[in-house]
């Protein structure tokens, strides 16, 4: 039998800074094939700020929106009245009348959310002098 190996002891590797100029690490989204610059960065913090905006407000509207379907089903009795394929109309509402909601929102959210890229690409890109 032969002793196990013991591990080698971590060692940490940094890389020499002499004589180099440090550059600030860009966090942009830069546009394929050229170099972030601090333009594009501002522009780039400005989308993603608007990208935040616009999907927290979508929820929000979608959960206000939501909870006043929800509040309309149960307030209103005799929604459960009629009764369609043996089930009553309310729980029809509850189990497919929210989909609709979904798709209507995804549908705004993406929409707006291209709009704030087409925006974003206009002020990035930069104009042709012709």
């Amino acid at each position: 039998m032969t002793p196990e190996p013991r591990p080698l002891p971590r060692v940490r590797v940094t890389a020499s800074t002499a004589g180099r100029v440090s550059r600030p690490v860009t966090r942009g989204v830069a546009l394929p094939g050229r170099v972030a610059d601090e333009a594009e960065e501002v522009f780039s913090r400005g989308l993603v700020r608007a990208q935040l905006r616009l999907a927290l407000g979508c929820v929000a509207a979608f959960v206000v929106v939501a909870a006043a379907l929800a509040g309309v089903i149960a307030a209103l009795p005799t929604l459960g009245d009629p009764v369609v394929w043996s089930v009553p109309l309310s729980w029809l509402l509850h189990a497919y009348g929210f989909y609709p909601l979904i798709l209507v929102f995804a549908l705004i959210y993406a929409r707006a959310a291209a709009r704030n890229e087409r925006r974003y690409r206009q002020l990035a890109e930069p104009e042709d002098p012709a």
